[in-house]
């Protein structure tokens, strides 16, 4: 690769190589006080490239590639590099990651006790985790959660938040002073803009939380809370897992006890604000 940028997020290293220079110098702005990875060796290898030489320069199209590959995703136009570097470091991720349990949650800290907000795309969860880390909460994740199976505890990983579309305005305005990256219009997913984790969060990455509460957010519907039995959570996180079933047995007891020791409850909500004063008050009553 021509141009490359290493870093590490919370106890992941990555080595991300591009054929062209705007990606990086991106990506390096905005993760530029993140520490390199340990020993100077990353985890995962991101690759971007030019499935054909000549897309380099004509109609620039970019292939994500790594130590772990799908044969089969589309490439990103050039301007979608940024995008590209995120997905890239999901797929490693998604694929390669065999210490922690994954769970495609996003998730904040207050006191040392973690918040895992889970649920299907559109839920709201990276919009949420941004409001409240406007509100002073630490931001722990927007993408996965990383659960030890050693100790119970979640570990950061303070990406970029991916914000989509309506979401973008609204952080806009709670965080005017949030470094964000540039808006990347019409992507697979709509408008997409990411937003740098405040320094607080970035210089906590290294301090693992208690996880003490699980909520299935979901938007668009009349303010409602309700429990949610330790049977339909399992199910629903081994859904938003994307390696339990290669963990096996570890995979299978760390859940089994976030389950047994975590409570969980589902939050409809019909806007930001609403769902916002519903977490703080449901966590006020669970401190």
């Amino acid at each position: 690769m021509r141009h490359v940028f290493q870093l590490r997020i919370g106890p992941v290293g990555f080595r991300v190589g591009a054929d062209w220079r705007e990606p990086i110098e991106t990506l390096a702005a905005l993760y530029d006080d993140y520490p390199k990875p340990h020993d100077g060796i990353p985890d995962f290898s991101v690759r971007l490239f030019a499935a054909r030489r000549w897309r380099r320069w004509v109609r620039p199209s970019i292939t994500i590639g790594g130590d772990y590959v799908l044969p089969d995703a589309a490439p990103l136009p050039l301007p979608l590099g940024l995008l590209a570097a995120e997905m890239g470091m999901n797929l490693q991720m998604a694929l390669g990651q065999r210490r922690y349990l994954l769970l495609h949650a996003a998730t904040v800290a207050r006191d040392g006790r973690a918040l895992l907000m889970t649920g299907v795309s559109g839920a709201g969860k990276s919009t949420l985790a941004a409001l409240l880390m406007a509100r002073g909460w630490r931001l722990m994740g927007d993408e996965f959660a990383l659960l030890d199976p050693a100790t119970g505890l979640v570990h950061g990983f303070p990406r970029l938040v991916s914000l989509k579309n309506q979401a973008i305005g609204v952080v806009e305005q709670a965080l005017p002073a949030g470094r964000f990256g540039p808006l990347q219009p019409d992507t697979p997913k709509g408008d997409i803009r990411h937003l740098k984790p405040d320094a607080a969060s970035v210089a906590a990455m290294d301090v693992p939380a208690q996880p003490a509460a699980i909520l299935f957010p979901s938007f668009g519907h009349a303010p409602d809370v309700r429990p949610v039995p330790p049977a339909e959570t399992f199910v629903r996180l081994t859904q938003a897992s994307t390696n339990y079933v290669g963990l096996g047995e570890r995979g299978f007891d760390a859940l089994t006890h976030l389950v047994a020791t975590v409570p969980a409850q589902a939050i409809d909500y019909p806007d930001t604000q609403t769902a916002v004063e519903m977490v703080e008050r449901l966590w006020e009553q669970a401190a």
